[in-house]
């Protein structure tokens, strides 16, 4: 198990390290352009989160966010297939301090002096966005994953992720750790507190209606045999 929460810990602290990062070099190298900021950013994001499932999903599954792990608990409560309640609050927990610290390391590392954001983002676009692109995100694990299918999970949610940068008003955030840990830098990346609890609850409204929906689609009782565990996300 403590394997396991390192993994997650280290995974979603190298995630926001990648969005924030990202977002700041993109600022410094296209500080005219928030077009092609935007690109520079989804485009490391879609990169960096596919190769960080690939490599820590056999160790916890790489869910890398809490929705993922909560629908990994809620889908496998019955057969035990899914993280129990005890491990799933440690994944959440070291989730949340690995992204804060991502932010932090991302900060440092381009000697950004410790703050918390000011950009507000909690609109009702925004909000609709994330429920949009939470959704989206759980459909595309449980649907992977329920096919048998899911050795396609770290590059098909990579790019699902990049891809909502641009569909999504939010720039698809689709995940309550990354939305805390990017309170703790006031960049191109960050959000202001007053966003987050907003921000969660239209992720956590996301993330139960891909779970109907992937229901919906594919039942787990009419999927074909595949790998259980969820790995994830932004």
């Amino acid at each position: 198990m403590w394997r396991r929460a390192v993994a997650e810990a280290l995974g979603t602290c190298l995630l926001v390290t990648t969005v924030v990062g990202s977002g700041i070099t993109a600022q410094n190298l296209s500080p005219d352009d928030v077009g092609l900021q935007l690109l520079e950013n989804s485009l490391a994001t879609t990169l960096g989160l596919a190769v960080l499932i690939a490599v820590l999903g056999p160790v916890s599954g790489a869910h890398l966010n809490p929705v993922v792990t909560v629908v990994d608990w809620f889908t496998g409560r019955r057969d035990g297939s899914g993280v129990r309640i005890a491990e799933g609050g440690a994944y959440i927990a070291v989730q949340i301090a690995g992204a804060i610290g991502g932010a932090l390391l991302a900060n440092a590392m381009f000697g950004i002096p410790a703050g918390l954001s000011a950009t507000e983002r909690a609109t009702g676009p925004h909000l609709l966005a994330e429920v949009v692109a939470t959704a989206g995100l759980v459909v595309v694990v449980l649907a992977l994953t329920r096919s048998g299918r899911a050795a396609w999970i770290p590059a098909s949610v990579g790019a699902y992720i990049g891809a909502a940068y641009w569909f999504t008003s939010s720039t698809s955030f689709a995940n309550p750790a990354v939305t805390v840990g990017r309170v703790a830098t006031d960049t191109f990346a960050g959000i202001a507190p007053g966003s987050v609890l907003p921000f969660v609850t239209a992720q956590a409204v996301g993330g139960a209606l891909g779970l109907l929906v992937a229901t919906v689609l594919l039942p787990e009782a009419e999927a074909r045999p595949g790998p259980k565990a969820l790995p994830e996300t932004a």
